[in-house]
């Protein structure tokens, strides 16, 4: 077992093993390209292609939905605490899912497991906006996050096997930008869709580029060409997290306007710890854990993964909280999801353009400077939220804060880490990201039911939370210096 040194010298064992020597091709396992494609020079791009259907289709998806919540209120007569679940079940599978599929993929083939993906997402996409009950709905969006789990377990292994060394960064590049170009569009794409088409359009756009997107994947790209050999998976840490996600966050869903008696509330509390600590202790035994115990105990990571939390927390609670007040601001939902595009795409520029910035302004400096900036957006916005135009302009500025912060945060996480944990360390910041995004939906939409009941208006509520997580996020940098012992 690899030990490593942590930042006062001592040896901590690690549960993880080596990876094991890959294993050679298995042929019959993957439809092989044509050979009119496989020779050609552009090739390796047409794959990158198909790969970037994935990316951008995940984003989109998750940024587009929460535009459909009150069309949802009026069609179901259901509470915005019920229907917070259309999202919450995607993102809890995906949590529990993303390290353990991507484990199988490396095992059984990438190509066919992410082609599998599209085909699933692609058919619960269709099963959701068929949903005749809110019930129905929120198992399809369940289902659909299997799918999005192999997509996105997948994406990056694909573009990185599919063109030579010299060019996966430009690759990788290019699936970073169908990602930020997925995530700024849901909004507007999304509003136009639910104002003209209704909200089953938000998941019927789903079917036809998943169509394509699986015929292209089957022909462009290649077959995987270094399966691993099987490893025990880590069920019991899948299942506990699991658990204890859904336990917590039902419990929380009992602020959100839920009828959830006093009671059953208390009683998932009560769950959600005692799989809390089991998930704790099984991790600590497993041979491949779901959530490494001595890779979270390294100087630096733990808070890098609690800023991956905090940042897309921080992200999506708006994308739920300003739909809540589109019809106070006199906008249709078009021109509301116009507004909350400013977010994504503050986002999505800064990300960008934040690789063009020189080396002295190093990983640490752009969290501190970008969260700083997120932080007194939503000051701002705390008085100024009754303002559309007002809240473009600070909207843009607070995604703009995170698209700074949290590219060079991941930066920061996977430095910090010995080079043959890369994978299982990558894996566990999306796991957080996952998690994060599923407590800012649960706790705006807790903030927008009490808020009234504390004589607040929702926004005031919501956007105050999030001025304290994004202090916490600067806090917490500022104390914690990047380790070159840890990086070592």
């Amino acid at each position: 077992m690899e030990r490593i040194t942590n930042q006062t010298g001592t040896r901590a064992e690690s549960a993880v093993t080596e990876p094991r020597s890959a294993s050679p091709l298995a042929t019959t396992s993957e439809t092989p390209r044509p050979p009119w494609l496989r020779d050609k020079s552009w090739a390796p791009w047409a794959a990158v292609g198909a790969v970037c259907f994935g990316a951008f289709m995940g984003q989109l998806d998750a940024s587009i939905v929460t535009l459909t919540y009150p069309a949802l209120e009026d069609e179901f007569g259901s509470s915005l605490g019920t229907i917070q679940w259309v999202s919450l079940s995607y993102l809890l599978v995906v949590a529990t899912l993303l390290v353990p599929v991507g484990r199988f993929s490396d095992v059984h083939g990438r190509k066919r497991m992410y082609s599998r993906g599209f085909a699933l997402f692609t058919a619960a996409s269709a099963a959701c906006a068929l949903a005749p009950t809110m019930p129905f709905l929120i198992g399809a969006r369940a289902v659909q996050a299997v799918g999005a789990a192999l997509l996105q377990a997948n994406s990056i292994a694909l573009v990185t096997l599919s063109v030579p060394v010299h060019s996966r960064r430009a690759a990788l590049g290019i699936q970073a930008a169908a990602q930020a170009l997925g995530l700024a569009l849901g909004p507007t794409v999304g509003g136009v869709m639910v104002e003209h088409f209704g909200w089953p359009s938000v998941f019927w756009v789903n079917v036809p580029v998943g169509v394509i997107a699986l015929v292209s994947a089957r022909v462009v790209l290649p077959r995987s060409r270094h399966l691993a050999e099987a490893t025990k998976h880590d069920t019991g840490g899948m299942i506990l997290l699991g658990v204890a996600a859904t336990a917590g966050l039902l419990a929380l869903s009992a602020a959100s306007g839920t009828d959830l008696p006093l009671w059953l509330a208390l009683g998932l509390v009560a769950v959600a710890f005692v799989a809390a600590t089991g998930l704790i202790r099984v991790e600590g035994r497993a041979k491949a854990p779901l959530l490494d115990p001595s890779i979270l105990g390294l100087p630096g990571v733990w808070v890098g993964m609690g800023r991956a939390f905090g940042g897309y927390l921080v992200l999506f609670a708006p994308l739920v909280l300003f739909p809540t007040v589109f019809e106070r601001w006199g906008l249709s939902t078009a021109g509301g999801g116009f507004v909350l595009t400013w977010l994504p795409a503050g986002f999505a520029l800064s990300a960008l353009g934040s690789n063009f910035l020189p080396a002295a302004f190093g990983n640490h400096r752009r969290i501190v400077v970008g969260a700083t900036t997120t932080t007194l957006a939503f000051a701002a916005l705390v008085t100024a939220w009754t303002s559309p135009t007002a809240t473009s302009l600070l909207l843009s500025a607070a995604g703009a804060g995170l698209g700074l912060a949290m590219p060079a945060n991941n930066v920061e996480v996977m430095s910090a880490v010995p080079a043959s944990f890369a994978a299982i360390t990558g894996g566990q910041i999306n796991v957080a990201r996952a998690l994060g995004t599923s407590v800012g939906v649960a706790i705006t939409t807790a903030g927008v039911n009490l808020a009234p009941k504390l004589d607040l208006a929702g926004p005031t509520l919501v956007l105050g939370s999030l001025v304290l997580v994004s202090c916490l996020i600067v806090v917490a940098t500022v104390r914690v210096q990047p380790s070159t012992e840890a990086r070592r």
